[in-house]
């Protein structure tokens, strides 16, 4: 492969640099050689390329600790693989996992001594960390209820399995300018935020004299952070076959024409918004070949990601239940026993969402009283609270070091405190962000807390900026943000 971005060496930022000299791919050979030298031996270079094997250093650095992200395409998991993760929490991870904004669940206080062995004992669970992080194709999320959803258009279980596949560890494009994140969904309600993606395939239907053909459409060029930006829909329609040639041909332009020189202006919805929506479907149509116009957008509306209670599967007789897993934290013993729940009364089906919450599928209908009366369902309710079940945080600065401000236990005094104040018809997503970053996606709230550092009461203190009236869907746009700032203790002033 010839890298093209090469030829302009001097005007490249000093991490592709980096990249050239060493694919970040190439230091999963160094990891038996960091195990046996410990921490002090990894070059900060090489810290930074630790991302390719799913691991960020994370707070403080120094001392050595790593947090490591599993990526689960589409959310979709068993009870086997869930006891492991389970396992692994309690051997290596202090006991805790995290679940993620991106169908994935983290683990946190692992060392570098310990990574190649979390690695192994994965592997033998067909799961995988191999570019859960850094400049690359990252886990391909979808919908959740994939395969057993009566609002799914297409099964599309083997198409996200086919596009993880391909890219996984797949060194035409490990070198990335930035993340590059794909969404692939044909659940009407949006369960997986198409517009906030870098590539999102969503349902279309195109109707050949008198028949139907559902496909998708095709968006590019969305995502959050400091400038945030809505994809923008191609007016192409894709059938199933094509999902493939098409994340292949986007990836492509991305990797040759997107921007290296500034990592804060690198991700593709830079690129997109310069060429615009006319210009990048023509190169992608002279990588592809032609497709077929628009289609009937099939989306109806947007649930953010949001799945409580039981509902009826497209299978007769079987039922799905979403849990509220307040903000995404749960122990070891905690997911041994959801495992066990998905074994004794379905099929050891268990599904990530991206609201940091947890399904299991496959639950015949007189199984569910008996299921409901399960002590662990007590913790982690089908049917929670509205602001407990609708708080979102990033990790804060309890782990992550770009934080300015602790998030978890904040956002899960808040939610706990207006719950007891304020009774709602409809419920507030109210999400919490540590930093500048949009881990917690605090752009596409109703309420969204930015924190940051300010003054109160004559001293530098940890604060948060207040924005309201994000949603995504038919009529996406971003929360708007306010001029003023909320010390945690006035935050019961909203």
């Amino acid at each position: 492969m010839t890298k093209v971005w090469a030829k302009d060496y001097n005007k490249l930022n000093d991490f592709e640099k980096t990249k050239l000299k060493q694919d970040g791919l190439d230091v999963i050979n160094k990891l038996s050689q960091f195990k046996e030298y410990g921490f002090e031996s990894i070059h900060p270079k090489e810290l930074d390329l630790l991302k390719w094997v799913g691991a960020y250093i994370q707070r403080p650095r120094a001392e050595g600790y790593f947090m490591m992200r599993i990526k689960i395409p589409s959310g979709i998991l068993n009870s086997d693989q869930a006891r492991v993760l389970a396992r692994i929490a309690k051997d290596y991870g202090r006991g805790i996992l995290d679940l993620t904004t991106r169908q994935a669940i983290q683990f946190h206080w692992l060392t570098i001594e310990t990574i190649p062995v979390v690695m192994n004992i994965l592997e033998q669970a067909e799961l995988d960390t191999i570019e859960a992080c850094g400049d690359c194709p990252r886990t391909v999320t979808g919908n959740p209820l994939a395969g057993i959803d009566p609002n799914e258009m297409i099964d599309t279980r083997e198409i996200v399995q086919q596009v993880f596949q391909y890219f996984q560890g797949n060194k035409e494009f490990s070198n990335l300018p930035r993340k590059f994140k794909i969404l692939i969904s044909a659940n009407v309600y949006n369960t997986a935020h198409a517009e906030i993606n870098d590539l999102a395939f969503t349902p279309a239907v195109k109707k050949d004299r008198e028949n139907e053909i559902y496909g998708f459409h095709v968006s590019v060029g969305g995502g959050l952070s400091t400038q945030p930006y809505l994809a923008q829909k191609l007016s192409l329609f894709v059938r199933p076959h094509e999902v493939l040639k098409i994340s292949i041909a986007v990836a492509t332009i991305f990797r040759d024409h997107g921007y290296r020189n500034n990592r804060r202006k690198s991700r593709l919805k830079f690129l997109v918004a310069d060429w615009g929506r006319e210009k990048f479907e023509a190169e992608l149509l002279k990588l592809t070949g032609p497709l077929e116009p628009s289609g009937i957008d099939l989306t109806r509306g947007w649930n953010a990601g949001y799945i409580y209670g039981f509902h009826p599967q497209i299978q007769p007789g079987l039922n799905y239940m979403g849990l509220s897993i307040p903000l995404g934290r749960l122990t070891a013993e905690e997911l041994l026993e959801i495992a066990q729940c998905a074994d004794e009364y379905g099929d050891g089906s268990i599904r990530t969402c991206l609201s940091k919450n947890l399904v299991l599928g496959n639950i015949p209908t007189e199984n569910i009283e008996a299921l409901l009366a399960k002590k662990i369902l007590k913790r982690f309710s089908p049917n929670p609270k509205p602001f407990l079940g609708y708080t979102l945080s990033c990790t804060g600065k309890e782990f992550c070091n770009l934080a300015f401000v602790e998030t978890k236990s904040l956002a899960l005094k808040l939610a706990k405190h207006l719950d007891e104040k304020i009774t709602l018809d409809t419920p507030l997503r109210i999400h919490v962000n540590g930093c500048l970053n949009s881990c917690g996606q605090l752009q596409i709230a109703d309420i969204g807390l930015n924190g940051t550092i300010g003054k109160w009461n004559g001293k530098m203190v940890e604060k948060f900026e207040l924005s309201i009236g994000g949603s995504l869907g038919i009529n996406a746009g971003f929360a708007t943000p306010l001029q003023e700032r909320f010390h945690p203790k006035e935050f019961t002033r909203f």
